[in-house]
Formats: C-alpha cells, structure tokens, sequence
C-alpha cells in the first residue's frame, strides 16, 4: 500500500474519511493489517505529506490512533494529551492540518476506563495534573446521573465512561465554538469534525 499522494487526498471526501477510519479499526480488531511497507512509505512522504484524517486521542498507551485504525506512515495527523480536550495549541495543529495540510476530518476520540476523566471524577490534584483536570470536570458536572454523589467517582466505570462521552461530544462544540477557521470549513462541507470512543476491552471504535 502506498502513501497517499495530494491528488489521492484531494479525492477524499469527509464520508470517505470516516469509512477509512471505520475499515481500519475493522482490520485491527479483526488482525487482518493491510500490507504495506513502513519503509516505502517513509521514502514516498519525504518530500511531503497527504494525510486524509487529524485525530484528537488521549495519551493512553492503548489507544495509539494509528495501530488501532491501522494506518500508514503519512495517512493521518495525531494529537495527544491525556483527557483529549483542545486548547490553543491543539486547534491551531488542528486549523494547520485542515485549512493548510488539507485533511478532511477532525475525530475528538475518547476511549473507556479513561485515567484522566477519573480523575476528574475525583477531583484529584497533583502538580500539573490539577489543571489538566480542570478542563475535564465539566464534563463531569454536565453528566447529572447518578446524583448520588457516593456513586459520582472512579469506582463506577459507567459514570467514569458516560462522562468521557461527554468530554468527547463538549470537546466537539469548543472546536466549533473556538476555531472559526474549522467551523467555516465544517460548514462548507470541505471537513466533518466528529466524535468516536474506543474500547479498551475490545479495541472497537464506535463512531458518536
């Protein structure tokens, strides 16, 4: 399989953008991995690079974007940071990879048993991590049930999952909201800017 090349990308829509993802994440779980060669695919992006997707995900060392929709070296742009929230310079990378690097859809993908959200689900504090937090308790507080606070923290994994829900579908509406470049773009139909969880237990990714 080759890198994609600009004229490969430009023929993309934002509905092809999510079937590939889709495919991908059904190859992964069914270890079926498209042949391709890494090393061939390194020689044919030196010169530039045609992604098709820009995927917010968390740190979690098992949600790797591209191992679980199986992609190419050159295929998507990956953003990182634990709880998968944007701020500045996330929506500029991501303003970069849509408006100039030319990909055609922006996935917020949250994942299960989420480290970061139970934390905010436990208002815990540690050095950088309180901050960090921070930017996920509203969505802990937009998540009204249950409203026994004995049962709003980390030990209860449907909470802990709703809430990471949650952060996916607010994290959507601050892009909108915060990037005007993203949400003209979306508006135009030239991206979709959409939401996703993967299951760690699994490894399925469910499209929100």
């Amino acid at each position: 399989m080759k890198a994609l090349t600009k004229e490969a990308q430009a023929a993309i829509t934002p509905d092809d953008a999510i079937r590939l993802l889709k495919e991908g994440n059904s190859r992964f779980v069914e270890n079926k991995k498209a042949d391709r060669n890494l090393l061939e695919q390194v020689n044919d992006t030196a010169s530039g690079q045609y992604p098709f997707a820009t995927i917010l995900s968390c740190i979690d060392s098992r949600v790797s974007s591209e191992i679980i929709f199986d992609q190419g070296v050159g295929d998507i742009f990956s953003a990182r940071v634990a709880g998968n929230f944007v701020n500045e310079d996330i929506l500029g990378s991501m303003e970069f990879a849509s408006k100039l690097a030319g990909t055609k859809l922006v996935l917020v993908l949250g994942h299960t048993s989420c480290g970061a959200v139970k934390g905010a689900c436990d208002d815990a504090k540690l050095g950088n991590l309180t901050a960090l937090i921070s930017k996920i308790k509203p969505a802990v507080e937009a998540v009204s049930t249950p409203s026994d606070t004995s049962l709003r923290n980390s030990k209860n994994i449907d909470f802990v999952n709703a809430v990471a829900v949650k952060n996916v579908e607010m994290t959507i509406d601050n892009i909108r909201n915060d990037s005007p470049v993203l949400k003209e773009m979306e508006d135009n139909g030239e991206i979709s800017i959409v939401g996703g969880m993967y299951d760690i237990n699994d490894g399925k990714v469910t499209f929100l």
